[in-house]
């Protein structure tokens, strides 16, 4: 592992760690980076995540794609659920730790930003090379036709259908729905795609699903044309993101990571600095691409 220069050792402020200063010399001397981002980035923002420290399942397994592509119920279930917690996904905001990789793309340290969330709070904060890993959860898509439509536009169509719904209460969950239990979904009301009459669905990589391999591919290509991989806020225990640590390690790559508790694979990392992102990212931010005082 590379050593701090003199310049950047001088400008270390005394609160650093030790952690942080290997981190700042590991990335500061293999720019730029691909970043890899998952569910811990955007808890800052209201957006609960789905693993505890030790990776296990914090609540039900998400809705697997082929089930709501058989089930009607299971569809219904899912609309439900996300009429219900649309509201509070569709007004989150960015965090500091969204910010902090914006300013650091600015400054010429990240050549690309993969991310596993579909909450588009990286673009928001000003990051303009992303590559949406897992989809949008703010698009729908026919599975018939392709035809695609707003989210947006759906959460009218979904209260217009099921006028009684709007009012059910619940605690957020990480893919934009809530929690709803002890509820007869039979009755919920799903729109049809009004082209062709076929199944909408979020136009997201549901578990299941493969990530589309032209959007796998684009990925990669960011990667190969990087001198680092930064993990941040993902447990990797999803093969999608973890296949990008493998692919930089194949290359010859530093690998490191941010990330609070236990990741799958860990031992292949060059570090982990084991903070939550926020802090971590705005530290890192402050140190290799201060804010400009103008």
């Amino acid at each position: 592992m590379p050593l701090l220069t003199d310049a950047l050792a001088q400008a270390l402020p005394i609160g650093t760690t030790p952690a942080l200063d290997a981190l700042v010399a590991l990335l500061g001397h293999y720019r730029p980076w691909t970043v890899l981002t998952g569910a811990g980035v955007s808890t800052g923002s209201g957006i609960p995540d789905y693993r505890d420290a030790q990776g296990a399942w914090k609540r039900p397994a998400p809705v697997r794609f082929q089930d709501f592509m058989a089930e009607p119920l299971t569809r219904q279930r899912y609309w439900a659920r996300s009429l219900v917690g649309w509201p509070v996904f569709s007004q989150a905001q960015p965090n500091s730790a969204h910010q902090a990789l914006a300013r650091l793309e600015q400054a010429g340290y990240i050549q690309n930003l993969i991310t596993q969330n579909v909450d588009g709070l990286h673009q928001r904060a000003g990051s303009q090379r992303v590559v949406d890993l897992h989809g949008r959860l703010d698009q729908v898509v026919c599975m018939g036709c392709g035809h695609r439509m707003a989210r947006a536009d759906i959460q009218h169509q979904l209260l217009a259908a099921n006028p009684g719904w709007q009012h059910l209460s619940a605690q957020a969950a990480p893919d934009g729905d809530a929690d709803l239990s002890g509820i007869d979904f039979s009755v919920f009301q799903v729109p049809a795609c009004p082209v062709c009459g076929g199944i909408l669905k979020p136009d997201v990589v549901f578990y299941g699903e493969n990530v589309p391999p032209a959007r796998r591919q684009e990925a990669m290509d960011h990667l190969a044309a990087s001198g680092a991989l930064l993990i941040v806020g993902s447990s990797l225990m999803v093969y999608s993101g973890l296949r990008f640590v493998h692919a930089a390690k194949q290359a010859g790559l530093p690998v490191a990571a941010i990330n609070l508790g236990q990741m799958r694979d860990g031992a292949v990392l060059d570090m982990q600095l084991q903070e939550a992102c926020a802090p971590a990212l705005r530290s890192l931010a402050d140190l290799l691409a201060p804010a400009r005082s103008d």
